[in-house]
This record gives C-alpha cells, structure tokens and sequence, in this order.
C-alpha cells in the first residue's frame, strides 16, 4: 500500500446514502419523517445535488387516482407485467402500484407544481404500453409538471431534506463497501477535489447511485452514470441481477443521443421512415407509436436496417423522422417546451414546421442490484445482506422486468425510496464496529491507477469499449456478437493496466477518476455479456437475432457474480408470480401471457 493512500478522518452516521438523487434524497426524506434529528449522509458525485440525472426526467410518473371513473390499479399492475415480458416480480408490481398515488399526493403536499387543466384537476397524459381494460385502450395515467416533471421532484426532495438536517459531501465516490461479518457498516469515500479518502461508518448504507449508460457510444445518460454501484457491490463479492436487460429508447435525437422524451408521442407524434410512411402500424396495429420501448426501438432500427432510413449528413448515421409538424402550437408551447428546444438548441430544427431526425439510444438498465421489496439488498434469492440497500436505476427488485415502461422509473425511485427509509430506520439504534483492514481494498486499487507504467490512452479505451458495445450488445444481439465482445473486453482490460497517469496527484485528479470509472465500465459491460450469452431467447429488451422467441425455460433471473476480474459466475433467483398463484379475479392476466401490442 502506498504511504500517501490513507484515510483523512472517519465520520460516523445513522444512515449513509450514496447517490443524492431522487431514490436517495426520497430516502432521507423519509427517514427524517419518522426519526426527526437523524444524522444521514448524502454522498454525490457531481457539484450539486440538483445535477442528479433524476433532474433530468420529462414525461410524468404513472399512478392511478383512485377516484378515476375509468383507470383501476389492477390494470396498471397488468400493463407493467405484460410490459416486462413475465418477467417482473409480481409482488414488487402490486406494492409499488398500490402505493403510486400516496406517493402523488406526498409530493403535492410538499409543493412539487404538478400540471393541471382547467377545472384545477391534475392533468394525464398516455404512455407507452399503458392501458385500461387489460389492453382494450390507452391508459391516460401519467402526471407530471410540463415536460420537466424529474426537475420538479427533486426541487421537492431537496427542500424537504435540508429541513431534515441532511449532510452532503459533494463531488465524492464511494470506492468500498465496509463489512462486518454480513453487515455493511459503510464505505470508503473519495473527495474528488480535496484528493481525500473518508471512512464513512454507517448503521445503514444506500446505494442510490443511478444507472451505467456510459458504457455505450450513444446514451441519453449523463457523463457521471458509469455503472459505480455496480462495479462497487461486484468487488463486494455481491451479485448483479438482469445485466443484459439494456433499455434502448426509441427516440434519442440523432448526434447527442439526447432523450426526445416519449411524451412526444403520447401527444401524437408520428414516426415516419425515409418515404415518410408512418411504419409503426406494421409492428404494433393497436398501440402504433405507444407500443413498448423495446418494440418501438427495434421497429425504428428494422426500418433502418431493410433501407428506409435517412442518412444524416451531419453525423453520417442513418435515423426516421418524428414528425409534431401537425400538433397544435399550444401542445408544443405548453406541453413539450423543453423537448422542442433540444432540437432547436442542437440541430437548428424548428418541430412546428420541420421533421424531427431520431434513432434509439441507450437509456435505462432495468437489470441491477438485487433486492427484496424493501431495497435490502440481496446476497442471492432471501438472502439479504444487513444493513445494506439499493434503490433507483442501480438496483432491480424488479419492477421492470426485462423492459420498462415509460414514467415507470420514476414511480419506482420514490416508492423504493420511501420502503427503504422506512426498513433503514430497523438498524439505527444498532451500534456498528469498524474493521481494522477497511479501506485496504481502496488502495491496492487506486496504488494500481497511480503506479501503472505505459502508452495507452483511458480515454481511447473508454471509446473503443463504447463503439464495441453499441455495434455487439446494442438492441439487436447474437451469439457469435456477444462472444467477440466478451474477447473485446477482456483485451481493453489487459489494455487498461498499461494506462498511465499523466500528473500522480490526488487532488482534483481527472485522469485518475476516469481510470476508475474505466474499471467500472469494464466491470459492468463483462457482466451485461456473460449474461446475454447465457440467456438464449429473445425478452424484453434483451434480444437475440439468433433465438428470436422467448424461451420460458429461462423464466428466471440472471444473477451474476464477479469478485475477481473478468471471472464471471452465474446464479438465479425465481420469478414471482404471486398475484397468478394468489387465484384472485383476472389472476390468468398474471401468467405467462403472449406479448402483443
């Protein structure tokens, strides 16, 4: 270990929470409800809070009013199940859907400006694969604050938590999870710009980190999302559940990859090929435009592929159109203001007059680290590890199953956050005890960044990881793809070793974060591979080219373990089906149903 690498000074908390987005700061909420004077710890890795990628969620959250004369619980828990391709667990689904309007009406009280028409009534908006009637017609279940409604939740969370006493330290990484026996009793937390190393010691600890949409070329995800939570509780020896079920958003705008939010389409926009045929009718004759993401998105790149895309000449790729040419000025001044001026803003298109050019991009990870129904995070299936939770993007518990539906994400952040604050609040009269060998695994690692010797470039193995991702493991996979990016990676590792820094210092060290971030990448692409490998059928987002059916012989969940580099060991943990075994009414909508939109 190297004598410059040690820990500054240790900080003791009640619970620590590593991520300060909406899932974290909704813990902490939480938690300050019910234990007023609670010491909790926000751990973030950007300047502020409110650079959380959560800020950054358009369209709306489901729930459904239980005064609505027409919407029922029931039908959303239908629409999520069948949305995950049966392989959500249904007792994630009936808890987080029965608690979706407490959870409206908590942010209201608190002053979130949820959007409203003219009789002072919250407005809804349509979604994607969200129905009545089990599928009979589109589901207008969505609110939201105009097209910034993640914005408007985390100005919420933040108000509620500085009440609370809440303690940021900004601008940090964790880069270790604390052990005692099968306790977590906290983490190791690096100060990016004092280039210090916190012990952070914690009677409950949260992984609240988000998702790891950098490990492709072309993501709606912010910089900051490469995989940390997950690389962190690898290295743990813990699992990661569902790798290869990778969302990719049907509408990114071509160039940035910049989310066109799906609310586009919920107000009646058109997708359109080169000819500009409107084209989704061919793959979803009911639900058109608001099929399911992964049924848009391979729609979109079947155009493309059999000739009918356009080529951008600005960035050499091929896309459709979305067309909000015919929406009325109203919709597009009040409705979707910020999504029209991203297209504005990076392409000088004006939506009112001009055609829109799209394509998918990466979006959302609904695999992550496996928990129960209170985001305690699990060792394998009922195991959990005490004192430990996830919650938001890098955790699956799962709501999603293989594939999310729209305003979904969102719903699960606070109500997860809100049952995990309620179960963290189990372990903060319990006294914790540190040891001695904490933070030994933090620097071997980071004494490996600072001492590598040769030529290779970070940043040009973080692109060519990228690249190799999008074109092997990106909507469309097959088996002779997924076994040339498992080579791929396993070469970008070796490849990584000889990366060395240019300036050792650990102050404000940008080089060396990368390098870390490097690590995690790698990590968390290595195991979306061995896990679509193992997976030979076709479900939800995951879709094999090779085996293009779903394969209920897999109706399981992927557990992968990665302790050591590269070595990666699979497990499984069962599906519920607790509402289909339960033999209530519409109980045969819950079994493995045939998906079509």
């Amino acid at each position: 270990m190297e004598k410059s690498l040690r820990i500054s000074r240790t900080i003791t908390c009640d619970v620590l929470i590593i991520g300060a987005g909406g899932a974290g700061l909704r813990c902490a909420a939480e938690v300050f409800e019910r234990r007023a004077g609670a010491r909790v710890v926000a751990v973030t890795k950007v300047p502020h809070a409110q650079k959380s990628h959560t800020t950054t969620a358009q369209g709306g959250l489901a729930a459904v009013d239980p005064t609505d004369p027409v919407d029922k619980p029931i039908f959303h828990m239908f629409d999520t199940w069948k949305g995950s391709d049966c392989s959500a667990d249904q007792n994630i689904i009936q808890r987080i859907v029965e608690s979706a309007w407490d959870q409206i009406v908590w942010l209201e009280h608190r002053g979130m400006h949820f959007s409203r028409d003219l009789d002072g009534k919250l407005r809804k908006r349509t979604f994607g694969g969200h129905t009545i009637d089990f599928g009979e017609a589109s589901a207008y279940r969505a609110v939201f604050e105009a097209d910034r409604t993640g914005k408007g939740i985390m100005d919420t969370l933040w108000g509620e938590t500085l009440k609370g006493g809440i303690t940021f330290i900004n601008q940090a990484v964790a880069t270790e999870l604390i052990f005692d026996r099968n306790r977590c009793v906290g983490a190791i937390v690096f100060k990016l710009k004092e280039g210090e190393f916190l012990c952070i010691a914690a009677k409950a600890t949260v992984l609240a980190t988000g998702g790891s949409g950098q490990v492709y070329q072309i993501t709606t995800n912010c910089r900051q999302n490469t995989g940390d939570g997950l690389a962190l509780v690898l290295k743990a020896g813990l699992p990661i559940m569902d790798a290869e079920a990778v969302q990719f958003h049907p509408t990114g705008i071509v160039g940035p990859g910049i989310l066109a939010s799906e609310t586009l389409r919920s107000v009646g926009g058109i997708l359109r090929n080169k000819d500009l045929e409107p084209f989704m009718e061919k793959y979803a004759p009911k639900m058109k435009e608001l099929a399911p993401r992964d049924l848009v998105a391979r729609a979109i790149e079947t155009e493309i592929r059999e000739g009918r895309g356009v080529m951008n000449p600005d960035y050499g790729v091929e896309h459709v159109w979305i067309d909000l040419r015919h929406l009325p000025d109203h919709i597009h001044d009040v409705q979707i203001p910020e999504v029209s001026s991203f297209f504005k803003k990076f392409l000088n298109i004006d939506p009112k007059k001009e055609l829109c050019p799209i394509r998918p991009s990466n979006h959302y990870h609904m695999g992550g680290i496996p928990t129960d129904e209170n985001g305690a995070v699990e060792r394998g299936p009922g195991e959990i590890v005490e004192g430990l939770f996830a919650i938001g993007e890098c955790a699956s518990a799962s709501f999603h199953g293989f594939n999310r539906l729209g305003t979904n994400s969102i719903l699960e952040l606070i109500t997860m956050g809100k049952f995990a604050g309620e179960k963290a609040l189990e372990y903060i009269d319990d006294p914790v005890s540190l040891p001695k060998d904490a933070g030994e695994i933090t620097f071997s690692h980071f004494s490996k960044f600072l001492n590598a010797q040769g030529k290779e470039k970070i940043g040009r193995i973080r692109s060519e990881l990228q690249a190799m991702m999008t074109e092997k493991v990106g909507v469309f996979r097959s088996e002779q793809g997924l076994i040339q990016a498992m080579e791929a990676i396993k070469e970008l590792q070796e490849r990584s070793e000889r990366a060395a820094l240019s300036q050792r210092s650990l102050k404000m060290n940008q080089e060396l974060v990368q390098r870390w971030e490097l690590d995690n990448l790698l990590a968390v692409s290595m195991v979306i591979v061995c896990s679509g490998l193992h997976r030979r059928e076709s479900r939800g987002g995951h879709f094999r080219e090779d085996y293009p059916e779903r394969n209920d012989d897999f109706h399981y969940h992927t557990l992968a373990y990665m302790p050591i580099s590269g070595d990666v060991k699979l497990g499984r943990r069962p599906i519920d089906m607790s509402i289909f075994e339960a033999r209530g009414p519409d109980y045969e909508k819950f079994g493995l149903i045939e998906r079509k939109y």
